[in-house]
């Protein structure tokens, strides 16, 4: 009766050893819940109105958090450490410790994210609606347990890093100085909000030398005279922008992703909230990754990449914005052409050199192409929760061209500010490809 007994017990130990890890391995294939997280963070990023520099920060460290963290089970990829500048690297798991790496790594992305937003309690619900599927899905207690603690553990190693890129520090000081100069940026209708990050070139970059390694040919020289080179750009826009064809406006209002357009109504002001333009990259690298059926170790390594390429590219950018703070169209061709025209986007706050959607555009396509090849086609619908139709395109280049383009569209760059922007994303997105080595 003892020897059956011990049997039984045997054959029970025996089954249920062998279902967890049939179970760990198709659920670190499952990047399901590692997709519903990046999602959630974008959300919440459009919710608490993040700009497009703060957002970029926002999705970078929480994606480098998931990817150290689920690396662990593949070793065949290679730490950020020593990669990311003053990245140290993350702590060790425990040899004698069982861990479901997907579930810590993607509470390491949510503990991370949640440190960097406003909406603390959003987040904290979201994580324990995860927590609760996937003890449902059945990973142990135990494992559970020591899973979340290795999480937290990578968090705050990540965190701590974080801390010290001068994030904070920028948070104290002056804002930018309105100066009566010809060329020089002022805020724009009808909000007239004050230009955002100016500081924002002092924020530690994740793989660039410094901000200033990639500064493009400075903007074309102000001047009003009729047929000056200035003169024919500014103009430029306003045809453009008088004489849009139904196509054009859709292009303009596809890549538009401006996190908070005001509208006014008589004495009625309300708000619009939408994605910010590294938010709809991100949102990109999703599409990717699922469509191709990626599994959870390539999709946290896409998430990552991108996000650092779109760090680092809003970082060169924004170093130049407020070198030249060159004015922007609308507010020239308001004082000096048409006093009612408007252009069809709303003119974003900050200065207008270089164009920060064909810079970020063009890293992160570059990065795409990099991870997924150069013939990428695609549906993206990123934009179609916020009432725009789906765009199909042939590549990450095609795409990111057309986001450039779009910025004269809408009425809110000269050509030189997309041109040139265009060349610094890609000086940015081949240095960023070039640094990161993931095999």
């Amino acid at each position: 009766m003892n020897i059956r007994i011990i049997s039984i017990i045997f054959i029970l130990c025996t089954s249920s050893c062998v279902s967890n890890t049939e179970y760990d391995k198709t659920l670190s294939e499952n990047p399901d819940y590692l997709h519903q997280s990046l999602k959630k963070l974008t959300d919440i990023i459009v919710h608490d109105i993040f700009s497009p520099p703060v957002a970029s920060r926002i999705y970078a460290y929480p994606s480098i958090a998931a990817y150290e963290v689920i690396r662990q089970e593949h070793p065949d990829y290679k730490s950020f450490a020593g990669q990311l500048n003053e990245l140290s690297p993350i702590p060790k798991p425990d040899k004698d410790k069982t861990y479901c790496f997907p579930l810590a790594g993607v509470h390491a992305f949510l503990i991370v994210g949640q440190a960097l937003i406003f909406s603390e309690q959003e987040m904290a619900d979201f994580k324990k609606e995860l927590h609760d599927q996937y003890k449902k899905d059945g990973v142990p207690k135990q494992v559970f347990n020591n899973s979340i603690q290795y999480g937290e553990q990578v968090a705050k190693h990540i965190l701590a890093w974080a801390n010290t890129d001068g994030y904070k520090e920028t948070r104290t000081y002056p804002k930018f100085e309105i100066m009566d100069e010809l060329a020089r940026w002022t805020p724009t209708p009808p909000a007239y909000m004050q230009g955002i990050e100016p500081h924002w070139k002092k924020i530690r970059p994740f793989v660039l030398d410094s901000a200033e390694q990639f500064v493009p040919p400075p903007p074309t020289a102000f001047d009003l005279k009729k047929g000056s080179p200035f003169y024919k750009e500014l103009l430029e826009v306003y045809d453009v922008g008088v004489n849009l064809t139904e196509e054009q406006k859709a292009i303009a209002s596809f890549w538009d992703c401006n996190p908070y357009v005001q509208h006014q109504t008589g004495h009625v002001m309300f708000a619009t909230k939408k994605i910010t333009p590294g938010g709809h990259w991100m949102g990109i690298a999703g599409i990717a990754v699922e469509s191709k059926d990626a599994d959870i170790m390539e999709s946290a390594a896409t998430y990552a990449c991108t996000a650092i390429a779109l760090a680092d590219a809003f970082i060169s950018c924004w170093d130049e914005k407020y070198r030249s703070n060159l004015i922007r169209p609308e507010t020239v061709i308001n004082e000096h052409i048409d006093e009612d025209w408007t252009p069809l986007l709303q003119t974003p706050p900050f200065p207008e050199y270089t164009s920060g959607h064909s810079v970020i555009s063009t890293a992160a396509a570059i990065m795409l192409t990099h991870l997924h090849g150069e013939n990428f086609a695609y549906e993206d619908y990123v934009e179609v929760e916020y009432g725009l139709p789906k765009r199909a395109y042939s590549s990450f280049k095609k795409a990111s061209e057309e986001a450039a383009i779009s910025r004269l569209y809408g009425g809110i760059h000269y050509m030189p500010a997309i041109e040139y922007g265009v060349e610094q994303g890609k000086q940015v997105g081949e240095f960023v490809v070039g640094q990161i080595e993931l095999r």
